[in-house]
């Protein structure tokens, strides 16, 4: 008798700790994905900065189609590619967004604003009414997921749930080869790089070119993105490509030992022509050397014009 009055008053008790409703805040299932959570952080914050902060986040998602959305740190939305590569907060005045290896990257377009002192860190304040450079910020944004992919970098553990007791993780250890951080170089140094359509390819090469020419081909990438807006890309030939969708292609480039050579593809038509000219009759060049100041406006008026002409189909 004695045992079953036990069993019935441990039921009992379990019973009514059941029944206890639960805590204000307590956490939800642990299924709770980190889109979910960002998703209801801008809606809470439901001022200038949850749209900004969602603006950040599309900008994110068109330039890496496969980030990982993770949440730590008590609320803060954090983006991967093959490692943690971008993270944002808001405060109470500011939308701060930090690259986690922003001491590393080029930042032509001088975005960077704060935490310029770091040796690993460098983050972008945005406050009320400042306005996004969309092209730039996009162009940075890429060279953070380019680092990551070609540089051993720590991998994010991404927002998943707790381990179960009794199971450990197994480090594995990556040798990291030269070939994993430089693709070939070709004569002149241009980039060797596997042919392909969209945004990676044309990012990887890019990434590879050498030296000051990086620079070159990062700047002519954000000057065509701003002046054709959902400008086509691709890779032939170990040579980046820009075309308009329905209507071919009309610029490319290429690395040669003292210049970067921008090729026209209709460049005879545009005014005034570019200065070099080509075996091709309907192309031009534009040879590019270090230390040469660009003519931006320029540039921008050939990339607009080109754009416009019906290109070169190619391939």
């Amino acid at each position: 008798m004695a045992g079953k009055s036990t069993k019935k008053a441990r039921a009992g008790k379990k019973a009514a700790k059941a029944a206890k409703p639960r805590k204000a805040g307590a956490k939800s299932s642990a299924a709770t994905s980190a889109a979910a959570r960002i998703d209801a952080k801008i809606a809470e914050l439901g001022d200038w900065r949850g749209a900004r902060l969602a603006e950040i986040r599309r900008l994110i998602h068109e330039v890496d189609p496969e980030v990982v959305e993770d949440w730590k740190w008590m609320g803060t939305p954090v983006w991967s590619h093959e490692g943690m590569y971008a993270l944002a907060n808001a405060h109470k005045d500011k939308v701060k967004l930090t690259f986690h290896h922003g001491a590393r990257l080029r930042d032509p377009e001088k975005l960077f604003n704060a935490g310029l002192g770091g040796n690993q860190w460098r983050a972008i304040d945005f406050r009320e009414g400042d306005e996004i450079d969309r092209a730039a910020l996009k162009a940075l944004l890429r060279e953070a997921v380019t680092y990551n992919t070609t540089h051993s970098v720590p991998k994010s553990k991404g927002s998943t749930a707790k381990e179960k007791p009794g199971k450990k993780k197994v480090a594995t250890k990556r040798t990291v080869s030269r070939s994993d951080v430089e693709p070939k170089r070709l004569s002149g140094g241009n980039p060797q790089i596997a042919k392909g359509d969209g945004d990676a390819p044309v990012r990887a090469y890019i990434a590879a070119m050498p030296g000051w020419k990086r620079d070159v081909g990062r700047r002519l990438d954000v000057l065509i993105e701003r002046t054709v807006p959902g400008v086509r890309k691709a890779v032939r030939w170990n040579s980046p490509f820009y075309g308009v969708e329905g209507q071919g292609w009309f610029l490319g480039c290429h690395c040669f030992t003292k210049y970067v050579k921008v090729t026209f593809l209709r460049g005879t038509s545009l005014r005034p022509m570019p200065p070099i000219a080509a075996k091709d009759p309907n192309t031009r060049y534009l040879h590019i050397h270090e230390d040469e100041e660009l003519d931006e406006k320029l540039l921008v008026s050939w990339i607009r014009q080109a754009s416009k002409l019906p290109g070169d189909p190619l391939f």
